[in-house]
């Protein structure tokens, strides 16, 4: 029993960690704004009021751009493989209702083929780039990191999205299980769950 909350937790792996990065880049673009304003507004008093002078304050966070915008990019490659696992990739499917389920099945699995094949490629040669960007590093402006940590989500991202491709196929072809559609979404009937006169019996 204690194996399924495990499961659970890898299952949905890449949707904690997004959830983690979208709060983080977001309080921290709204922090670079609110110190915009404040110390914005601080600055064009401080032509009036000399106490405002005094105590100059910074406009806004240097590196904080920067690190929301490395947040973003790995928050969108995350992303990509947890909408492989939810199978919520774009997909041109109209045209196998046309013709027997089995070329429907075997068009979906040879189109993952050539994805994975296509991941593989992009692993291989981001490992290299990778490898480039230790032996030759290159330097952040603002908060002087290596490049190089930055460019792993792609290794990262693409091998996690082939083990999603592989695992959907594995649930639907050998499993049987039935992936949930993610844009039908079931709210209920709110109006069944208000009672009319506001009293539960």
């Amino acid at each position: 029993m204690k194996t399924r909350p495990i499961l659970k937790f890898f299952d949905n792996f890449e949707s904690y960690i997004c959830q983690i990065l979208l709060v983080f880049f977001v309080c921290l673009l709204f922090l670079q704004i609110v110190l915009r304003l404040v110390f914005g507004a601080m600055h064009t008093l401080s032509q009036y009021f000399q106490i405002f002078s005094l105590y100059p304050l910074p406009a806004s966070i240097p590196w904080g751009e920067e690190l929301s915008r490395m947040s973003f990019v790995w928050f969108v490659f995350l992303g990509a493989t947890y909408a492989a696992r939810l199978a919520a990739h774009n997909r041109v499917t109209f045209q196998f209702k046309l013709f027997p389920k089995i070329v429907g099945h075997i068009s979906t699995v040879f189109s993952d083929l050539v994805w994975i094949a296509f991941n593989c490629t992009m692993i291989y040669y981001s490992i290299i780039v990778i490898q480039d960007g230790f032996k030759y590093p290159e330097y952040s402006p603002t908060l002087d990191w290596i490049m190089a940590y930055v460019f792993m989500i792609f290794p990262i991202a693409f091998s996690l999205m082939t083990i999603r491709i592989i695992q959907v196929n594995i649930m639907k072809y050998v499993l049987k299980i039935e992936i949930a559609d993610v844009d039908k979404i079931d709210t209920g009937d709110i109006e069944d769950e208000i009672p009319e006169s506001g009293v539960t019996s």
